[in-house]
């Protein structure tokens, strides 16, 4: 009885557990603190009759929101349009994201690079977008898509179907529906499926030391899911084309300046970071691993890719997180272009409803998860991609 007793006064010396109930207990503090000051607020705004909830967000929003990668249009909720400020966000980042960190790869390797001129090239790459602040570039950008290209009745047309012009890119686009929506699903699990499929089979190729033939397996596990969600869905492949009138083109699918302008600041910015970070970690890399690489008869790009990157990672990754974390906080900047990002919707939701605490409330919100998410992720690679000891 006294063993049993005294066991939950044993596991305080543990120092696992200690470091979990402590932060346990610093949420609760910081969540008690957060409801005592939101009651409060709440109970000082309604004794000078100022609305305060959420309630506003199911009422019509009444406004419109230039661009959209979701259905919308002015009469539906406040709600509908932060979700559109959502996903303009999230997906003019991931774009940023994907374009910075291969720019940044490239760059980082070329600042390594024997040729001098090359390497020159990459340092002044850098070094201009390094010390230059992300606004003005957005401003630089966006001026210069809008006074170069013609305007929308003189519109160039470099492909058929394909107008170019201030106003933007306007393309082909498919006729979106649920069942596409489906098929992308699909599409997406079937990527899933087959990368797993890959890491299984290189598993079991390093133990057994057999070289087998496992493509069409990955193949099957990549086309499998789409093509399966194509019968069941049936999904109808309607594209809407685009038509040029006097004064505006209609149909098709458009990239806003203020989006191209957006992406390519962040994405440029992003990648001279990234590039210096990619720098230092081949740098980390001992030279006795490039000698032992040619010793055995590969080729600088290839000992760069199985040999000195893969060992470069553990000290890339830490801070590619920061970059990535800056990037996606970053892009609230495209306020400042005329962008309707989450932050522009919430301005504008704020200007007509009055409720800022809730609005400024939600929007940080969402940055913190979404900063949360990120660092989840890329905490989880850096424990992957990480040296183990033997």
């Amino acid at each position: 009885m006294a063993s049993s007793a005294s066991s939950p006064v044993r596991l305080l010396y543990d120092v696992r557990v200690r470091a979990v109930l402590y932060q346990v207990v610093a949420v609760a503090l910081v969540v008690g603190v957060g409801l005592y000051l939101f009651g409060n607020v709440s109970r000082k705004l309604a004794e000078q009759n100022i609305a305060t909830g959420f309630d506003y967000l199911s009422r019509p929003a009444g406004f419109v929101i230039s661009q959209s990668f979701i259905r919308y249009d002015s009469g539906d909720t406040y709600a509908r349009a932060l979700l559109v400020g959502i996903f303009n966000t999230i997906w003019v980042s991931i774009f940023a994201v994907t374009v910075s960190t291969l720019l940044g790869l490239i760059v980082g390797i070329a600042r390594l690079s024997r040729n001098p001129l090359l390497a020159f090239l990459a340092l002044i790459y850098v070094e201009a977008l390094r010390n230059v602040p992300l606004l003005l570039y957005l401003f630089l950008w966006y001026a210069l898509i809008v006074a170069v290209f013609p305007p929308v009745r003189e519109a160039w047309q470099p492909l058929p179907e394909v107008f170019l012009s201030n106003g933007g890119l306007i393309v082909p686009s498919l006729r979106w529906s649920s069942a596409h929506t489906g098929v992308l699903a699909a599409v997406i699990a079937g990527i899933v499926l087959a990368f797993f499929v890959a890491s299984r089979l290189r598993s079991r190729r390093v133990a057994s030391g057999q070289n087998q033939t496992g493509w069409p397996i990955i193949v099957a596990a990549l086309l499998g899911p789409p093509l399966l969600a194509i019968l069941l869905l049936q999904p109808d492949f309607v594209i809407n084309w685009p038509e040029k009138g006097r004064f505006r083109i209609t149909g098709g699918v458009q990239v806003t300046p203020e989006f191209t302008a957006l992406l390519v600041g962040l994405g440029l910015s992003a990648s001279a970071g990234i590039a210096e970070i990619v720098r230092a970690g081949i740098l980390s890399v001992g030279r006795g691993q490039w000698e032992a690489a040619r010793a055995v008869g590969l080729h600088d790009r290839q000992t760069m890719r199985l040999v000195v990157l893969p060992q470069a990672l553990r000290v890339i990754v830490p801070p590619l997180t920061s970059s990535y974390l800056s990037t996606f906080k970053n892009s609230s900047l495209a306020i400042a272009i005329g962008y309707p990002d989450l932050v522009m919707v919430s301005n504008t939701t704020m200007n007509q409803t009055g409720q800022a605490i809730e609005g400024i409330a939600i929007f940080m919100l969402v940055y913190l998860s979404m900063s949360i998410t990120i660092s989840l992720f890329m905490n989880w690679y850096n424990a992957r991609v990480a040296l183990v000891e033997r």
